[in-house]
């Protein structure tokens, strides 16, 4: 089955209103020759998503996400921001379960789970994450930990159609050190068979699984060659206009 690549900039803790709008101003003139039909979406903090969508007007190839999202609606939650508030600014993607949101902030599976059913609900597509610390990895419980995250994290969740898998390696995550092309295409296959014991072989066939973890211009196109690797989501690279067009330009090669 054909599925379309979708390359997402997470932007993380970086890129005030001032410096996405320099970013912008320099990628939306080569983003608008890009040959390639890759979803592009960018991820900015909470702050600057307002200015970025309303800078992206004109520049309708590129989708705006969230960082993340409360799993309550609204109330005595200080510090939170709810679906409802990001439909209202132009979001139509949310980043959940990043391994930063679940090493640094203790984000549990059960947590996870109820965020991407609020995504799912408010008509938001969640870019769901999951990963492998290094320590797991060499210990053998690669396919352990990615089952718990995938069963517990979309547990009661039916329907796949609006849901991105991203597979990020915790080892590989801004350390400049990525999985083989190899390493990454297995693990991307085992996790394709997780959702096809699931939910069945159509839907497996049909979700998108994209890879994250230091991808770089330099190794994008062999990377997203690969059968199973529909895409990825992009950190540091993703900082600079032309790194990251660079990656959109190899995902066409």
């Amino acid at each position: 089955m054909s599925r379309n690549l979708i390359i997402a900039a997470n932007w993380k803790l970086n890129k005030g209103p001032a410096d996405a709008a320099a970013f912008l101003d320099a990628f939306c003139v080569v983003a608008k020759d890009f040959k390639g039909t890759a979803d592009i979406v960018l991820a900015p903090s909470f702050l600057t998503i307002p200015s970025v969508v309303t800078k992206l007007d004109g520049c309708d190839r590129i989708a705006v996400a969230s960082q993340n999202v409360s799993e309550q609606e609204s109330g005595a939650f200080t510090g939170e921001v709810s679906t409802t508030m990001l439909k209202e600014v132009g979001v139509q993607y949310v980043i959940l379960g990043h391994s930063e949101r679940r090493s640094i902030y203790g984000e549990s599976d059960a947590l996870i789970n109820a965020k991407v059913k609020k995504t799912l609900a408010a008509g938001l597509k969640p870019i769901f994450c999951i990963g492998e610390t290094l320590e797991e990895r060499e210990g053998g419980k690669l396919e352990s930990v990615l089952t718990t995250q995938i069963t517990d994290g979309l547990k009661d969740v039916a329907d796949l159609s609006d849901v991105v898998i991203a597979y990020e390696p915790v080892w590989a995550i801004g350390t400049g050190v990525t999985a083989s092309a190899e390493q990454a295409q297995d693990t991307h296959k085992f996790v394709r068979s997780v959702i096809a014991n699931l939910y069945g072989q159509s839907a497996a066939d049909a979700v998108r699984i994209q890879y994250g973890g230091s991808v770089k211009p330099a190794n994008a196109a062999e990377l997203l060659g690969q059968p199973d690797i529909d895409g990825a989501l992009v950190g540091g690279a993703a900082l600079e206009a032309e790194s990251f067009f660079g990656i959109l330009e190899n995902s066409a090669s």
